[in-house]
């Protein structure tokens, strides 16, 4: 079973993506800020780490730098808000320094699935626990 890491400073984002990705079968964990976000893959790096941009205590430019500096393998989707310019040169930014997918917040739980399944190279998302 694949492992997410969801990285926000804002609990009810991290708590809503956290719900989300675990009723679609994943292993998730969560951390509130960067600093937090990297002992935890340093520790146990899982298979995608999906973090935020502006978080205190190592922002999301910063998780990307380290992870891909220490941990190559794990994959990583960054989220950031709003459409604004700067917004979306930072995302921009993130994406040319190591992470894989940007999400747009606020975003749908297709896109959410769709990011991390083209993280993970499956072409579909796990079986929905929905019901069962």
């Amino acid at each position: 079973m694949p492992r997410i890491l969801v990285t926000d400073d804002e609990p009810l984002i991290r708590s809503t993506v956290v719900t989300m990705l675990t009723r679609e079968g994943f292993s998730v964990e969560e951390a509130s800020d960067g600093a937090a976000g990297i002992a935890m893959v340093h520790k146990n790096p899982p298979d995608v780490v999906i973090t935020d941009i502006f978080m205190p205590n190592r922002d999301g430019i910063e998780v990307v730098m380290e992870l891909k500096r220490s941990c190559p393998r794990t994959k990583i989707i960054v989220m950031t808000g709003g459409g604004q310019r700067h917004m979306m040169e930072i995302a921009s930014t993130a994406k040319s320094l190591g992470g894989d997918h940007i999400l747009h917040k606020p975003f749908e739980r297709e896109s959410l699935l769709e990011a991390v399944n083209a993280a993970l190279g499956t072409p579909r998302p796990p079986r929905s626990q929905h019901g069962a």
